[in-house]
């Protein structure tokens, strides 16, 4: 426990296993900001974010600001006299008005190892890219775009399997023993802030659901990359008799073909020609069906070698 006077500010889950850290060494979080209430999945039922949920159960005073960077919600976390913001996966940009309100600072968790991968969606794009190692690094926040001094790092391998979900889950844990850590520095004065080097850095933007269209022209490893760092979400996707066809798991093979053709379909899974080698698709979703196993999925719907994906006049029979 530091002693100090602590705000929270962060949304999803990610963020949760960070703010119980806090809780449960004892630190006096005197307050969570949060984003608005919002529709979430096919009713679009509003539902809190999870870090208002986490804060809720354990009485901490929750802000949610339309804009935090808005006069009335710069003035309303002044009046709490925090003497630390601590920031991982807010949502928004940090005015400086903001950033110069508490005296030790904002303390950023950023899930890359900076200055790689700034931006919404380092998770995403280090699988895509076809990254080996990743982290998170805390830093001081200033009003660029994750460019302020970094603080301390951890480094983690990614298993060439690993999808964003499972990524996510390690990271946050991660994320959460290295504030810990930095918080211990802080307060012994042992933390030697460290400039980034702009020219080692790359862009992480966010996700948009068009990122998912698999192009079959692309090599068999490049494909896998792309769904890996696409699932769960926005999901990586072809097209299969004019149908959405939502691909989760797949494996690199060496079969060779027309782009996007199917090569053999068996238990296995569906073997479909890439730029550069092919690839076995283990499980997947066809538009109106739940997500299932390959092998599930060939005992209702006939798929035949020289099918085509990602063509409108792709066929499948029932």
């Amino acid at each position: 426990m530091t002693g100090l006077r602590i705000i929270f500010m962060g949304t999803p889950e990610f963020a949760c296993p960070t703010l119980r850290t806090l809780i449960d060494r004892g630190e006096n979080v005197v307050a969570v900001v949060t984003q608005p209430d919002r529709p979430k999945g096919r009713g679009q039922q509003t539902l809190p974010p999870p870090v208002k949920v986490l804060a809720e159960e354990h009485g901490i005073k929750v802000l949610q600001p339309v804009k935090v960077r808005l006069p009335e919600s710069i003035e309303e976390i002044r009046a709490l006299e925090p003497d630390l913001i601590v920031v991982i996966a807010f949502g928004q940009i940090l005015p400086k008005a903001l950033l110069e309100i508490p005296k030790y600072g904002c303390i950023n968790v950023h899930a890359s190892l900076l200055p790689r991968y700034r931006g919404a969606a380092p998770l995403n794009w280090c699988i895509i890219n076809g990254e080996s190692e990743t982290g998170v690094t805390t830093m001081m926040m200033d009003v660029g775009l994750d460019t302020g001094d970094m603080l301390l790092k951890s480094a983690t391998p990614i298993d060439p399997d690993e999808d964003t979900q499972s990524l996510h889950d390690r990271m946050s844990k991660l994320g959460a023993e290295l504030l810990a850590e930095t918080l211990d520095r802080l307060v012994a004065g042992e933390l030697v802030p460290e400039k980034q080097d702009d020219s080692l850095t790359c862009y992480a933007p966010i996700m948009k659901k068009e990122d998912g269209l698999i192009d079959w022209q692309k090599s068999a490893r490049d494909i896998k990359n792309q769904v890996r760092g696409m699932t769960p979400w926005p999901g990586a996707f072809s097209y299969l008799d004019d149908k959405l066809l939502k691909v989760y798991k797949v494996q690199t093979a060496t079969g060779t073909g027309v782009p996007g053709t199917v090569l053999a379909a068996s238990r296995d899974g569906i073997e479909v020609a890439c730029g550069e080698g092919s690839l076995l698709i283990s499980e997947l979703q066809l538009e109106g069906k739940k997500r299932m196993a390959a092998g599930d999925f060939l005992a209702g719907y006939k798929v035949q070698a020289g099918l085509a994906l990602g063509r409108k006049d792709a066929a499948v029979g029932v």
